[in-house]
């Protein structure tokens, strides 16, 4: 049995995983974070199913199952089996409800997260791994040398130090994709077949062709936030699918922050153009074009996309390591800083969640972050191994 299985309830992932695609309500997404904030034991479970919904959400088998019909058939054969045998009795009523309920949780997490029959136990947490076309996943060291091959011992690409870098001279004709995903406290670079650069930034994900073929557009799938300087090539236009939003650009500089728990995407053009649409396929009459020193903002809730020009670095300082908050909620300050630094930070000072903080930090420890916040605003935090607590306080100061 997979291990997330055996130390996740249904229920529990079912709630954590409509918390990652942005489907739980408020009161549930308060539920989600007391309960990871509750255990480190928690934190733990959420951390590693996160991982596991980032990956997944790039699988293309989703369509295979479908929980709005198998939904819809078991209301029919109800309805059918209530006008047959109007006297059915409650417990067997209940004996079927309780068996969709359970049907209706597998299958939801079927669709939602794909989970990789490949064994991952040997794996550890903070890794950046590879997973190939064949679903095997490979560790890559931060120091390390490894080459990526394909199933005939062909090698795609090969890694130096903290980047991956793709060749061209592959004779594929298939569209064949690898999935790189960085968790939370690194950062890493790619260099795709047709020389774009892409550097992730901590907790992201890419799936992308590990050769892009003559006549498609280059296309390919972010889970979090990266930094895109895209090879120009006119007859190929490149695509950014990102938690619903296509970013399309025939070669340009961009950030695209879209991590599943933010309720945004952002687009920062620094150099270039780029169109952004939300229906399936491109259509100018229906894109927004960006130009640049411009962000662009999807609100995950009404579908709206909003532009406003903004200072660049804001959005590209963490390729330097460098935190920047302008009039920032803390409740986002402390995403950045989770992901930042790998840790989990919990808040039991209520009121300071939406207040608005600026502050800048170059290359700075997570000490000496804290220790501004505190001499500055008045927080007060104590430390737990590897959490750390925010604790109440009523008159700190901004």
């Amino acid at each position: 049995m997979n291990r997330l299985y055996s130390i996740i309830s249904i229920m529990e992932r079912i709630q954590i995983l409509k918390y990652l695609n942005g489907s739980a309500s408020s009161t549930e997404e308060k539920e989600v974070e007391d309960w990871i904030g509750s255990s480190q034991k928690n934190t733990k479970k959420y951390n590693l199913l996160k991982a596991q919904y980032i990956t997944s959400t790039f699988d293309e088998t989703s369509d295979s199952t479908s929980v709005d019909s198998g939904f819809r058939r078991y209301k029919t054969n109800i309805d059918q089996s209530s006008k047959i045998k109007k006297r059915r009795t409650w417990g067997t009523t209940l004996k079927y409800a309780a068996a969709i309920v359970l049907l209706f949780g597998l299958a939801y997490l079927a669709n939602k997260s794909t989970f990789n029959t490949n064994p991952t136990l040997g794996i550890p947490e903070d890794a950046i791994t590879l997973q190939l076309e064949n679903g095997n996943i490979q560790v890559i060291k931060d120091d390390g040398a490894i080459q990526v091959t394909d199933s005939k011992g062909v090698v795609l690409g090969t890694q130096q130090g903290t980047r991956l870098i793709y060749n061209n001279k592959t004779a594929t004709k298939k569209l064949t994709y690898n999935t790189l995903t960085v968790p939370y406290g690194k950062r890493f670079d790619i260099i795709l077949s047709d020389s774009t650069h892409i550097l992730l930034n901590a907790g992201s994900s890419i799936k992308y062709p590990v050769k892009f073929i003559k006549g498609k557009n280059r296309e390919i799938y972010l889970t979090g936030e990266a930094f895109f300087e895209v090879a120009k090539d006119a007859g190929h236009p490149f695509i950014v699918n990102a938690n619903g939003l296509n970013i399309r650009v025939l070669g340009t500089k961009f950030n695209v922050s879209a991590y599943p728990e933010d309720s945004t995407t952002k687009t920062m053009l620094v150099e270039g153009s780029v169109g952004l649409y939300q229906d399936i396929s491109y259509n100018p009459e229906k894109t927004t074009f960006l130009t640049p020193g411009h962000l662009a903002s999807l609100n995950k809730a009404n579908k709206d996309i909003s532009i406003e020009s903004a200072e660049i670095s804001l959005y590209t300082g963490w390729m330097n390591g460098n935190l920047i908050f302008r009039h920032v909620p803390f409740k986002n300050i402390i995403k950045k800083l989770e992901r930042h630094y790998n840790v989990v930070i919990t808040n039991h000072n209520k009121t300071l969640g939406d207040e608005l903080f600026t502050a800048s930090f170059d290359n700075s420890t997570l000490e000496q972050v804290l220790q501004t916040f505190q001499n500055n605003y008045g927080l007060e935090y104590s430390i737990e191994k590897d959490k750390i607590i925010i604790n109440p306080k009523n008159d700190h100061k901004l």
